[in-house]
C-alpha cells in the first residue's frame, strides 16, 4: 500500500510540473471515491458487489474550452463477493474475491453547459493487477488471474469553483471489462464491472 501512494505522489508532482509549464492548457486533479465492483459473463452479472475505494491523480490537456484528453492513474479495489472456488477433487466453497488494480484510463473529455462546468468523458483503460486475495484462504491468489485487464470507461461530472484556479468536482464513472480476468479460463469469460462515485479537486 505504501508503494502505491508513493507512486501516486510522484505522478502528482509530475502533473504539477507540467501544469506550471503549459500556462493553463493542462489541468491537474486528485480524487478519492467509492467503488461497487463485481464481474460479468455473457450470460449473467454477479449480484454480490465488493465495496471498496479508489484514489487517483489525473491530468487533462485542453484543446479548446469544450474538448480535452484526460489521463488518470488510480488505485482501485475491485473483485466480487459470494463467489466459489474448489481445488482438484475438493468440493467448492464460498469466498469473496479481493482484486486490487492500478488502472490507467485515457479519455476524451467533453465540457458542456453554459459555464462548461459539466463534463462527459469516455475511452479505454488498462488495469494492472497488484493484489489478489480470497477471504476463505490466506494464500495469495494472484496466480489465478491475468496480470493485465482492459476495457472501456465512461463518466459524467460537475465542477464547482472554490478558489481561484481551484475547483471541487463530483463525478460518477463506470468501467466495463473487455478481457477475461481469469488465467487459462476454460469456462465463460469473466470480466470486471465497476461503478464509482468520486470527489476531488482540480488545479
Amino acid at each position: 500500500m505504501q508503494k502505491i501512494f508513493i507512486t501516486l505522489l510522484i505522478v502528482s508532482a509530475i502533473c504539477t510540473t507540467a501544469l506550471a509549464q503549459t500556462k493553463g492548457n493542462t489541468e491537474f486533479g486528485v480524487n478519492i471515491g467509492l467503488n461497487g465492483a463485481t464481474v460479468t459473463t455473457e450470460q449473467y452479472t454477479n449480484t454480490s458487489y465488493r465495496t471498496g475505494f479508489n484514489a487517483g491523480v489525473s491530468g487533462e490537456y485542453y484543446f479548446s474550452d469544450r474538448w480535452g484528453v484526460k489521463v488518470k492513474l488510480s488505485y482501485e479495489q475491485k473483485g466480487w463477493n459470494d463467489g466459489s472456488i474448489g481445488y482438484g477433487n475438493d468440493p467448492s466453497f464460498s469466498t469473496n474475491y479481493k482484486l486490487d488494480y492500478i488502472t490507467i484510463p485515457i479519455m476524451a473529455n467533453w465540457h458542456f453547459g453554459r459555464t462548461r462546468n459539466w463534463y462527459l468523458n469516455f475511452g479505454p483503460y488498462v488495469g494492472i493487477l497488484i493484489n489478489a486475495k480470497l477471504t476463505a484462504s490466506a494464500d495469495d491468489a494472484k496466480a489465478l488471474f491475468n496480470t493485465v485487464d482492459g476495457g472501456l470507461t465512461a463518466g459524467i461530472g460537475i465542477k464547482f469553483p472554490v478558489a481561484p484556479h481551484t475547483r471541487l468536482f463530483i463525478e460518477i464513472n463506470g468501467q466495463g471489462g473487455a478481457s477475461d480476468i481469469v488465467k487459462n479460463n476454460t469456462d465463460a469469460a469473466l470480466r470486471n464491472s465497476v461503478s464509482q462515485i468520486n470527489v476531488g479537486l482540480n488545479f
